[in-house]
């Protein structure tokens, strides 16, 4: 879901949860959940022997009425696997708003994801989404999220996975991710740069609520947009959290009424109760008050 401030797009991807595409009770009580997107996985949750079923099923979704007001992501197989070309054929013929891609390395990865779905005319609408879950993404996060702002570019979010990227470099699991926390913010500064969305890793023990909203907590303070998740049981804390707060909103909405006085066209700084406020901040302010539009828009009261 999104809209437009300025010339950037406005999206909503606080909640981001991934369901197996071999679960059809699962992607049945989709449409009840209040995440912002889905990600159909046919990827780590999908058994080897179950991948057909799971194309299926999310064929069989896509050939009905899909859930309204949430993007919709299929996660395919690593490119160079024996089921990716399969997964392709699906995506082409589903459409859905965005394909994730896993274990990206190179910012070839994705331009050459880019070009196949271009050469076979698939919508420019169709997006790619890049799953950075290996040191070389790490390592190569600025080219990649780069990649977005390429002639012909699809890219448009970068989601971090911590449990592929602990097991590639031994780092044990710490509820604070004291020793990730450089990679993730490697992450959020180079979707920053080139004005991609960041999600955050998912949290796996999701009975355990209160370390979770703390996990959420550390990841919008650094920045990310949303959160990864495997369990509908998480979706409220990330929404809450990956919201804007009422006293933002406040601030927000009075920042926007300063600068849209008259004669305020041509104020570039003003003081705004003791502070002294740039345009940049104007349009901070106008993302911020449209994300929450949306929410409003979502459920209206």
């Amino acid at each position: 879901m999104s809209l437009r401030f300025d010339h950037h797009p406005v999206r909503l991807r606080r909640s981001v949860l991934c369901l197996p595409a071999s679960n059809p009770r699962a992607i049945d009580k989709m449409a009840d959940l209040d995440s912002d997107a889905v990600i159909l996985d046919l990827e780590d949750a999908v058994a080897e022997e179950r991948k057909d079923e799971a194309r299926g099923n999310i064929r069989a979704l896509f050939a009905g009425s899909r859930p309204a007001g949430r993007e919709m992501i299929v996660r395919v197989n690593e490119a160079g696997s024996p089921h990716f070309a399969r997964d392709m054929a699906l995506v082409l013929e589903c459409e859905p708003d965005a394909v994730l891609l896993p274990k990206v390395r190179a910012q070839d990865d994705i331009l050459e994801l880019s070009a196949f779905l271009s050469e076979n005319d698939a919508s420019d609408a169709l997006r790619i989404w890049a799953m950075m879950e290996t040191p070389l993404a790490i390592l190569n996060a600025g080219s990649i999220a780069e990649a977005g702002r390429t002639r012909g570019g699809r890219l448009d979010c970068l989601v971090v996975g911590l449990n592929d990227l602990r097991k590639e470099t031994g780092v044990p699991f710490d509820p604070a991710r004291t020793y990730l926390v450089p990679w993730l913010m490697q992450v959020v500064l180079a979707a920053r740069a080139f004005e991609l969305t960041a999600i955050d890793s998912v949290s796996n023990a999701f009975r355990e609520l209160a370390g979770y909203e703390a996990e959420c907590a550390q990841g919008r303070a650094m920045g990310f947009d949303g959160k990864m998740l495997i369990h509908p049981a998480q979706i409220d804390g990330a929404n809450r959290t990956f919201g804007p707060t009422e006293a933002e909103i406040a601030e927000a909405e009075e920042i926007i009424a300063a600068f849209s006085t008259p004669g305020a066209d041509g104020v570039n700084a003003m003081n705004i109760n003791g502070r002294m406020v740039e345009r940049l901040h104007f349009e901070q302010a106008g993302r911020l008050a449209a994300r929450a539009r949306m929410i409003r828009e979502r459920h209206p009261t």
